[in-house]
């Protein structure tokens, strides 16, 4: 069942790259008592989720953030050293909290898991974005193609905030 507004998120845990290396964080310490805007890619460093929809969350975190987001995330199917090797291509790390979601489990319990295998991908995320407040999704847009930022883009977010 795809998740939808109103729903709250499932316990997960994600990695993510600290100082002292990979770190996990749960859903909990992410979305407990916060504003978040999380969006999902369905890999990092593939040319639409690196050349059309992670820059413009970049470009504009200062504004989201701006409308009380507490933080912006980005999630994709991808090991957490890839993620923060993006991270340091893109520069946005210092905006951006990167999220390794290395086996899809979260894309799986969330319902919007993507068999990406005829391409050589494996199982990786749809390609959306969501608000979300202390732990419950207030607004969700699904891409229709994993091809297209238009609808889970930041221009698109921002007029819902």
């Amino acid at each position: 069942m795809t998740i939808k507004v109103g729903d709250s998120l499932p316990e997960a845990t994600f990695r993510v790259m600290t100082a002292d290396g990979p770190a996990p964080r749960s859903t909990a310490d992410i979305f407990s008592g916060k504003k978040v805007v999380l969006f999902a890619v369905p890999g990092a460093f593939t040319p639409t989720c690196h050349r059309n929809h992670l820059p413009g969350f970049a470009a504009h975190a200062a504004e989201i953030k701006a409308k009380g987001v507490d933080e912006i995330a980005v999630v994709a199917v991808n090991d957490v050293f890839v993620m923060d090797a993006w991270a340091k291509a893109t520069g946005a790390a210092d905006r951006i909290t990167f999220l390794s979601d290395g086996s899809a489990d979260f894309a799986k319990a969330i319902g919007l898991s993507l068999d990406a295998s005829a391409g050589g991908l494996g199982i990786r995320s749809k390609r959306y974005s969501m608000v979300v407040e202390n732990g419950v999704v207030k607004s969700l847009a699904i891409e229709e193609s994993p091809g297209k930022v238009e609808a889970s883009g930041a221009d698109a977010l921002l007029k819902v905030l």
